[in-house]
């Protein structure tokens, strides 16, 4: 590794040396822990256990504590600790479920001392207390953390965490009785080791498993200024008094005047699965959240750095292999960064508990690294300085750097801007730690008055109507609450989604195919076609209208009703013609898409049909030529079968005086276009109204069409539509909307929202006890809970009740008893309340 600068750091008459450094280890590391006097570091895993000395240049190995003929899982180690009182006590937490001192001034080579084998399963933490010689705390898999006296060959204590599995624990700094315990449950507790029977506080920290936690190494401390010209510094860990002369002479007085109090005694960092670092507030009366840092990966350590009061140091489980130090205030940006490690850091640790400098860290990549703080790189040096963000109401935020807002002093408002912008820049801290690295000029550009008002979308959730009615009515419905309000466009959608879907009279999407004539592409639907093959002679004979003297005809060629209009292929328009005709389509020897109209004036006669003598046998039944066709083809004048003069006659019907029509075939098919012809376009549509913002558009549509669009958009496009709608209804407190979309999806991963189990909490209405899971009758004072307080029989069916005294009874009593009295019915003087 490159040579890089050399720090030392005066501690007390001693000092502390060297400079970025790394060693190779014979195998992975678990946890390291560093002796009291920073000299030495000891370094565990599963296959390694040795104790190296930290000097100027490198490592040096000291001494290997795996010692024996035959391994044993007592020395496969999942954490280790170094006592800060005794340089020669360690302890070591193993894969097996033991926990093994060792004694490092023991003469002999194995350097064993105690083994405490109470544990059922891994025990994933080991904490000496940071006062007491001989007291060591131990946190298991199996859910259950112990309390040893090394003096003793049994634990003393043992504290049930009430989970599957203990992470963490960590005796408290200041508080000579109180540790912290962290569970995979996301709980952190804390205890009282002169009470195992229960935990003096307990508090949901992450959303998942809690790996670590760690208590602020600094004091609380406090300020008194008295009468007398002085102020006293007191600290309330060591109970003393110091006092010092301030500015100003004395005063016959000597009572203090006031007292200021700065307290981190409390603070707990805690990190977990949900790649965050949570700072609490313990010393009030509830934890409180004081501080948040976001990261990219689960957190696996976190250490507070030594006189730095905002910074802390965390190391991922997988995934990221760098170590970040945080400042608390800045959650977003690590204020610097090592990179040494190429695989996870399993552990780190600061060099000495009063030097900020040295940080050691080993991982599974088998290193083992000594970083120098000043070496880090600081990702705030490589921020873009600049950022756009828009605000709830619409208010446009901008920030960019000093130079650029200071090079156009005329600026003024684009054409769009709604009024000047607010140019302003956050004072400077004295103490902030990155001043000067990314400095930027803020720009807000707010909105006008009423302008970004969203009352129209809480108007238009509330009275949607997506399920319980027609699909035309849905449609209907919706189409006059979108124009109500002014959204002539979503109206309009509405209405055309009307009419695709809810029109009578459906095509089948196999009639589709057809094609008119040689010369067209047009995919719409026709008639049935043949060949003038196969017509009767007098059909061959007819009068072909001349087409070559350039006159343009407006030969009007219907589909149907609907008067769908073509050309044919000398572009004589038909659009606009008067006269009623039908198709003749087909395959024609001759011209090209040649039309023949029939004049009835001018119709040859037809010849006599020829018929088949009858056969040499009589007859059972008459033989019919032609089997009747479909209902709807009952007309022989529409059927393509009929044969002879049946044809003829039905064929050569005048239309006007002059002309006639000769029908060839009935359309065998609708001409309205499928619905599913148009999904394509319905499904861009939803997609353009969710690009566009209007999710609830898309998610409505969604609901309300159905399998008939659903499943055209693949599952995550309708999960992503359906989640940024609930958000939106909930940020708006519109819970019954979400329930609803909730109930109504279809997609598995939003469907289970409204499906979380609910804990209900129950307590006795008469002995005020909390109630058991298993009825309604006290396990205590054995009476029925669910008396109702009005008529004083049992509550068989739905009951209700007050959160306040615990007393209630049938909903219908307690409602007509509200109406006369706001007073408990039970008679406890309670001031009732029913959500």
């Amino acid at each position: 590794m490159e040579k890089m600068s050399r720090v030392t750091t005066a501690l007390g008459g001693s000092a502390l040396t060297g400079r970025t450094m790394h060693c190779h280890l014979d195998a992975p590391a678990n946890a390291i822990s560093v002796c009291r006097d920073a000299a030495q570091v000891v370094v565990a895993g599963r296959s390694i256990f040795k104790i190296y000395a930290i000097e100027d240049e490198q490592f040096v190995e000291k001494l290997n504590l795996r010692v024996g003929r035959k391994p044993s899982l007592n020395l496969s180690c999942a954490d280790v600790v170094w006592h800060q009182m005794d340089e020669n006590l360690l302890a070591t937490a193993a894969t097996n479920g033991v926990v093994v001192t060792w004694n490092l001034g023991r003469p002999a080579r194995n350097k064993q001392d105690q083994l405490f084998t109470e544990h059922k399963r891994t025990v994933n933490k080991v904490c000496f207390h940071p006062t007491e010689a001989h007291v060591l705390l131990s946190g298991s898999q199996d859910g259950f953390m112990k309390c040893f006296d090394l003096r003793r060959k049994d634990s003393v204590s043992t504290f049930s965490g009430q989970s599957e599995s203990v992470r963490d624990v960590q005796f408290s700094i200041r508080d000579y009785f109180t540790f912290a315990s962290t569970f995979e449950n996301g709980n952190v507790q804390l205890w009282d080791i002169r009470r195992p029977d229960r935990c003096e506080r307990m508090f949901t920290a992450h959303n998942g498993p809690v790996f670590c936690c760690d208590w602020h190494p600094e004091d609380r401390c406090g300020a008194a200024r008295g009468g007398s010209g002085r102020v006293a510094r007191m600290g309330a860990g060591e109970g003393c008094l110091r006092t010092c002369t301030a500015e100003g002479g004395p005063s016959p007085e000597r009572r203090p005047l006031s007292v200021s109090w700065t307290s981190r005694r409390g603070w707990l960092a805690t990190g977990g699965r949900d790649k965050m670092v949570k700072v609490w507030d313990v010393s009030t009366h509830r934890a409180k959240e004081v501080h948040c840092v976001q990261t990219i990966a689960s957190v696996a350590r976190v250490k507070w750095r030594p006189e730095c009061r905002h910074h802390l140091a965390t190391c991922s489980m997988m995934v990221d292999h760098n170590i970040y130090v945080w400042d608390v205030r800045r959650p977003f940006v690590p204020a610097a960064m090592f990179a040494e490690h190429r695989d996870a850091t399993t552990g780190i640790a600061w060099r000495h508990p009063h030097d900020p400098s040295f940080l050691l860290s080993g991982s599974k990549d088998s290193t083992l690294c000594q970083h120098l703080f000043r070496d880090a790189s600081q990702p705030v040096e490589r921020a873009n300085p600049e950022g756009l963000c828009y605000g709830l109401f619409g208010d446009l935020a901008f920030a960019a750097k000093e130079s650029l807002v200071a090079a156009e002093p005329g600026r003024k408002p684009c054409a769009g801007d709604r009024r000047h912008p607010i140019f302003f820049k956050r004072k400077p801290d004295p103490a902030e730690p990155f001043v000067g690295l990314a400095s930027s000029a803020l720009s807000v550009f707010e909105m006008e008055p009423g302008s970004g008002s969203m009352s129209w979308f809480a108007d238009t959730a509330e009275r949607y109507a997506l399920a319980g009615r027609p699909l035309a009515e849905l449609c209907d419905h919706n189409a006059r609450v979108a124009r109500d309000l002014g959204r002539n466009q979503v109206a309009q959608t509405w209405t055309m989604l009307r009419i695709i879907y809810c029109s009578p009279g459906l095509a089948p999407a196999t009639s589709l195919n057809h094609s008119v004539g040689k010369g067209s592409s047009c995919g719409l639907p026709l008639m049935n076609s043949f060949n003038l093959k196969d017509m009767a002679p007098g059909l061959g004979s007819e009068t072909r209208l001349d087409r070559s003297k350039g006159d343009t005809r407006s030969d009007t060629v219907l589909l149907d009703s609907s008067a769908t209009l073509i050309t044919n292929e000398d572009n004589e328009e038909t659009e606009g013609s008067d006269v009623p005709a039908d198709y003749l389509l087909g395959d024609v020897e001759g011209e090209d898409d040649e039309l023949y109209l029939l004049d009835a004036e001018h119709a040859h006669q037809e010849e006599p049909e020829y018929v088949l003598p009858q056969e040499a046998f009589p007859l059972r039944h008459e033989i019919v030529d032609t089997p009747p066709g479909p209902e709807h083809l009952q007309d022989k004048a529409d059927s393509p079968h009929v044969s002879g003069s049946e044809a003829d006659a039905a064929s050569l019907a005048p239309m006007d005086s002059s002309f006639s029509l000769l029908s060839v075939s009935h359309a065998l098919y609708d001409s309205r276009l499928p619905p599913d012809f148009f999904s394509a376009l319905v499904c861009d549509m939803l997609r353009f109204y969710a690009e566009q913002g209007d999710v609830q558009m898309a998610v409505s549509v969604l609901i309300v069409l159905g399998e008939r669009v659903r499943k055209d958009i693949d599952e995550q496009t309708q999960e992503h539509w359906y989640t940024s709608y609930i958000d939106l209804l909930q940020r708006f407190c519109l819970w019954n909307v979400s329930n609803q979309v909730v109930k109504l999806s279809t997609s598995r991963a939003i469907s289970c929202l409204n499906q979380a189990s609910t804990t209900l909490h129950v307590n006795c209405s008469h002995c005020k006890r909390p109630m058991s899971s298993r009825g309604w009758v006290c396990d205590r004072c054995h009476r029925c809970a669910s008396m109702c307080a009005v008529c004083h029989h049992v509550v068989k069916g739905l009951f209700v009740w007050c959160q306040g005294c615990s007393h209630g009874g049938h909903l219908q009593h307690i409602m007509k008893w509200l109406e006369g009295s706001s007073h408990c019915p039970a008679g406890c003087g309670h001031l009732c309340e029913y959500s």
